[in-house]
């Protein structure tokens, strides 16, 4: 029964954690940084695909004990909760609507460039590690 459970368990584990932490890097953000451009989400989707893109180097590499575990928990769970896709479409829709058109579209490409290049250096640190 309990592993059943489990996997369940891990998801919800790290995605309450990762939720959390997102909120609360994004309001600490926030209240550094009064900018119309939503950079506490830029920065959690950023970090988020930096962790995600280390952590599957590192499921790659075979240097991690538990690897299901803990692609339940920090990757589905951890990385799920933290990134917000969502967020980062609403804030964009928001500045489109404000007609603040150069910030919207910065806002779209610099969130994939940065996210995919976050990514890709996720996976060589872990590589270069390991």
């Amino acid at each position: 029964m309990i592993d059943r459970l489990l996997p369940y368990v891990l998801v919800g584990l790290g995605s309450f954690v990762g939720g959390n932490a997102r909120f609360i890097l994004a309001r600490w953000v926030g209240s550094m940084i009064d900018a119309r451009f939503p950079l506490g989400t830029f920065l959690v989707n950023v970090s988020g695909s930096f962790v995600l893109g280390l952590l599957g180097g590192l499921l790659a590499q075979r240097a991690v004990a538990h690897p299901d575990a803990v692609r339940l928990a920090l990757g589905v769970g951890f990385c799920g909760g933290f990134t917000t896709f969502s967020t980062f479409e609403l804030e964009t829709h928001a500045l489109f609507e404000d007609g603040i058109w150069l910030t919207a579209v910065t806002n779209m490409f610099l969130s994939l460039f940065a996210g995919l290049l976050a990514v890709r250096l996720g996976i060589v640190a872990a590589r270069s590690w390991f």
